[in-house]
């Protein structure tokens, strides 16, 4: 006798709050590694020398007035909760912990909202990613650490967001399969 397959039994079910984080953690590190990638494409393409692993882990920044705003945060939250002075030496590496925590724990949450959905689409990432983006022009110039976004050039803005539409979009995609896999796990092979 064949059993009739239910319309949705391809579809990945909502995955638990805990397996969510699991795979957004994982998921935002691939997308974070994405946006990189392209960042280093056009690093090369105007002329850039250092080779990926130089470039990807700062190390050619050698002070704090070298280190990107991300590195700045991160040095404000250090000394503000230590009530000490970090040294020029650590600019690379809390430019780094910055970068990739913040590309990281972002996909927390969309995890957790897109893993409560039976069947989440790659295409949720593009909000996701201009999100992410947004609100770096919203915290950073309140912060003192960007200009306000009118400021720049829509040329510097159009790169900007689509670096993290790449970040979005990837880290949706590596969560979509993730997800996807667990469905078809918890529910065995189909007929």
């Amino acid at each position: 006798m064949r059993m009739l397959r239910r319309p949705d039994a391809t579809r990945s079910q909502s995955v638990t709050p805990l397996g969510a984080i699991a795979r957004g953690l994982v998921a935002g590190a691939v997308g974070t590694l994405a946006m990189d990638t392209l960042w280093y494409v056009r690093y090369r393409r105007d002329d850039g020398k250092s080779p990926f692993l130089r470039w990807e882990f700062s190390s050619d920044i050698l002070s704090w007035e070298q280190a990107p705003a991300p590195a700045h945060v991160g040095k404000r939250l250090y000394e503000g909760l230590f009530r000490r002075e970090l040294p020029d030496h650590r600019a690379a590496l809390v430019s780094n912990v910055m970068h990739w925590g913040y590309g990281i724990l972002n996909a927390v949450p969309y995890a957790v909202l897109v893993g409560s959905v039976p069947d989440p689409k790659v295409r949720f990432g593009a909000p996701f990613g201009a999100g992410v983006w947004a609100t770096s022009y919203v915290v950073l110039p309140a912060a003192g650490l960007y200009k306000p976004i009118w400021e720049y050039d829509a040329r510097v803005l159009a790169k900007d967001l689509s670096a993290h539409l790449v970040y979005g979009l990837t880290t949706a995609a590596v969560f979509r399969l993730s997800a996807r896999r667990v469905g078809s796990r918890r529910h065995g092979p189909q007929r």
